[in-house]
């Protein structure tokens, strides 16, 4: 039996950003992924949003995807588009970029840091007990962890093993993407339905034609070319001469969320611990971002730095994020619909959208740059991300995200004052910036004197109070 500090179950973008982030700590991790190789069928999802931008830039890893992706600046919104330029952050854009291309992207990063994939098999069952968790192997072979992180898709095996409910909402459409050869000229572009959309457009080899169409039923399982048709003649009365479909794949508008995030010695992840529509590009984000909120804690508590209540709060922390996920991105669902009542609030929500205040807010909120974790008030700052700001060092400039490339927690010295860490587990960096603080949906904050920022680039305190800090870092486990 081969032995692991923690084993994740899964290699798509989630579980390669936690292998990243444990190793990054020094954690003996390893990934079971089904596949025998990182290739990806079909489209997934399309790109990065802000604050995932931020966290790849907050590894120095971010110009690997930007040199592969497509920067947007305006962001679809109801039929219109949203100017994203002003957001306060380096990366004021969208990328564009294939999941597959993100996926291969983040095995090369995981591998130059030496971590183990067993691929070709996959996580069948496992068994805990207090001092581990014994993971079977669909091979036959099995796994000794500490523990095991279910970051295996919708279907998770390790959330249905775990006994963890999935409630949420049954789908109300369903939709089959495809590339396809048609033989003859489509229609291209959008075409609203009552219940959504459909959408033709040139694949990037100009071959063929990516097809995204609404379904009059719905459906589950595997879809066929026969669905496909029909789907297209019911919108199109055609089928445009399909000939064949290279990728053909079903989704649907259901929505549910694990009903916890850990069980013992197994966590969820990603769309193990929700699945929803695609509405806004959030998914993949969102998964990466729970990753790297759970990595460092994870590291914590196998380090024994920290007590296993630490991960508790990942759950805290990760669920409320996910289900502020879900409800706008049923929203979004609602919008795009085609009866004269979803057209009425989709005429009402884009007049709002044209106020500057309204618009900054929503895409704060769906590029992930509001994010506000609870971690006792006081400074507007606590529990936001840190800006990545210039500062004034005894190096010379340098940006606030180069200090989290090794995804350690950091001091930030501001201001005069005598900050004694007594602790070698936190960075301390004495520095100065004179500009002003402005955060996502909230605006200009007063300048604080000292920052405390966790692994994951979330402020963890603020202030000048010794008393405070102290606290802090013994919650953390960096005392």
């Amino acid at each position: 039996m081969t032995e692991h500090r923690v084993v994740i179950a899964g290699g798509g973008p989630t579980g390669l950003m936690l292998a990243g982030e444990l190793a990054l700590a020094r954690v003996d991790v390893a990934v079971v992924e089904k596949r025998e190789s990182q290739d990806l069928m079909g489209l997934r999802a399309g790109g990065l949003h802000m604050r995932t931008l931020e966290v790849l830039d907050q590894r120095g890893i971010v110009e690997r995807f930007v040199a592969q992706g497509q920067p947007h600046r305006a962001a679809p919104f109801a039929r219109t588009t949203l100017d994203l330029s002003d957001a306060p952050t380096r990366h004021n854009y969208f990328l564009a970029l294939w999941q597959a291309r993100v996926e291969r992207t983040l095995a090369e990063w995981v591998g130059e840091l030496r971590v183990p994939i067993y691929r070709g098999r996959e996580v069948t069952g496992f068994a805990q007990d207090d001092g581990g968790v014994h993971v079977a192997l669909s091979d036959g072979r099995s796994l000794r962890a500490q523990y095991l992180v279910g970051c295996d898709g919708g279907r998770s095996t390790v959330r249905k093993r775990a006994g963890i409910d999935f409630p949420g909402w049954e789908p109300t459409t369903s939709y089959l993407i495809a590339e396809v050869e048609l033989s003859e000229e489509p229609a291209w572009g959008m075409r609203r339905t009552e219940k959504g959309f459909a959408g033709i457009g040139k694949l990037e080899d100009g071959k063929g034609a990516r097809v995204v169409v609404g379904e009059a039923q719905i459906h589950r399982g595997e879809p066929s070319s026969s669905d496909l048709r029909e789907a297209l003649v019911a919108i199109y009365g055609t089928d445009f001469g399909l000939r064949s479909a290279g990728y053909l794949s079903r989704f649907t508008d259901m929505t549910r969320q694990a009903a916890s995030y850990r069980q013992a010695r197994v966590l969820l992840a990603g769309d193990a611990a929700h699945v929803h529509t695609p509405m806004g590009g959030q998914g993949l984000n969102l998964g990466v971002q729970d990753a790297v909120n759970l990595g460092w804690k994870l590291a914590q508590v196998v380090h024994g730095n920290a007590p296993e209540s630490l991960l508790d709060s990942y759950h805290a922390e990760r669920h409320a994020v996910g289900a502020r996920v879900l409800r706008n991105t049923m929203a979004l669902t609602a919008l795009e619909r085609g009866d004269a009542r979803s057209e009425a609030m989709r005429e009402m929500t884009c007049e709002l959208m044209r106020c500057d205040e309204a618009r900054r807010h929503y895409v704060a909120m769906i590029s992930g740059l509001d994010v506000h974790y609870d971690l006792g008030g006081g400074h507007p700052l606590c529990g936001r991300r840190m800006p990545d700001l210039e500062l004034t060092t005894e190096h010379g400039p340098r940006r606030v995200f180069t200090f989290l490339h090794e995804a350690r927690p950091v001091f930030f010295a501001l201001a005069h004052g005598d900050f004694a860490l007594g602790t070698d587990r936190v960075r301390r960096v004495d520095a100065r910036y004179t500009g002003s603080w402005e955060l996502p949906a909230v605006g200009e904050v007063p300048a604080p004197s000292a920052v405390l920022v966790r692994p994951d680039g979330y402020v963890a305190w603020v202030g000048d109070d010794a008393r405070g800090l102290r606290e802090a870092l013994t919650t953390w486990g960096w005392a």
